[in-house]
This record gives C-alpha cells, structure tokens and sequence, in this order.
C-alpha cells in the first residue's frame, strides 16, 4: 500500500474535515489507554504459553534467531522514532500533537510517518516469533491494528494542524518502511 492510498481509509482530510476514528478523549487518552492493555495482554500471552513442543532444535534457534532480527530493527525503529521527537520537542504518548510543535520529517520519518507504532508492533511480533503461541500472535495482531487506529486518528489531528501534512502523507509510508 503507498502512502497516499491509505487517505481514503482513514477518512482524514486534513482540512478541518471529520475522521471516522473517535478521539477517545480530548487528546485522545483513550488510545494510549488501549495500547496499555494490549501491552498487558502481550505480557499475560508470553507468561502462560505452553513450553516448546517441536523437537527439532535448527528450526527452534532459526526462528528465535528470525525473532531477534525483527525484534531489534522494531527496536531501532522505535528508539529512532522517540529521539528524532523528543528533539524536535514533540514526543507525546497521546495522538493529539502538541501545541506550537513541528511537523517532523527527518530521521525515521523521512521513510515512515510513525516509526514509534511500526517499531513497537515489529517488537511484539518479534517477541510472538521467539514465543509461537496463538495467544501470543493474537495479541500483537490486536496491538498492531489498535496501534493502525491510532495513527489514523493522529493523522486527522496532524492533517489538521499542519499544511504539508498531505503531501509528506502522500510520499511516506505509515508504520513499515518500504511496507506499509
């Protein structure tokens, strides 16, 4: 999917416009809200998978090795995305964007427009990778389209707020370099 085809879905307009996606509160607390539980509920899936049944120790250190690789460029991503804002002083849990911050483009976000989601989704499935239960994939499946939600519903507000927000939409992709 390119940057620009996901306009349409998530109904963002960017012109002061309405989003389908409720705010979930003034700034959108409720959003946070869920992707806590979501982590909660990562944790509880890890913490009462049952032990590793497959007897084949090559296929077991591959996929925990496959698991780590996606893990740790979710960790880059994330670490990336979180020191890029906090430069630019607009790091905030919550999608609503501050008031007076900038529309940042660089680091990270020259190649996707939420580093921060796409990073901790890469971890979480790397951790259900490590951890193949489904319990464990269905709780990051829950986090990763909480996390979608949540991005729509930031890029109204950022829509909003910024002119250019469009055309860097439009360029950049949402939560996957080179993915998605």
């Amino acid at each position: 999917m390119t940057g620009s085809d996901d306009a349409s879905e998530s109904g963002a307009t960017g012109t002061g416009g309405t989003n389908r996606i409720p705010s979930l509160g003034p700034r959108g607390e409720g959003w946070v809200a869920l992707q806590v539980v979501c982590f909660g509920l990562i944790a509880v899936a890890l913490a009462y998978a049952p032990p590793e049944t497959d007897t084949d120790m090559a296929a077991i250190g591959t996929r925990q090795i496959m698991g780590y690789m996606v893990g740790m460029i979710g960790a880059v991503l994330l670490g990336a995305g979180i020191a890029e804002l906090r430069r630019a002083k607009a790091l905030t849990a919550v999608p609503h964007p501050l008031p007076g911050a900038t529309l940042v483009e660089r680091g990270p976000y020259r190649f996707v427009r939420h580093p921060i989601y796409g990073g901790l989704i890469l971890g979480a499935l790397g951790l259900a990778v490590i951890t193949p239960w489904p319990g464990t994939f269905a709780a990051v499946g829950l986090l990763a389209v909480v996390l979608d939600l949540k991005r729509r519903r930031e890029e109204a507000w950022l829509g909003d707020r910024y002119p250019g927000y469009a055309a860097y939409r439009g360029r950049t992709r949402a939560l996957i370099p080179f993915l998605y």
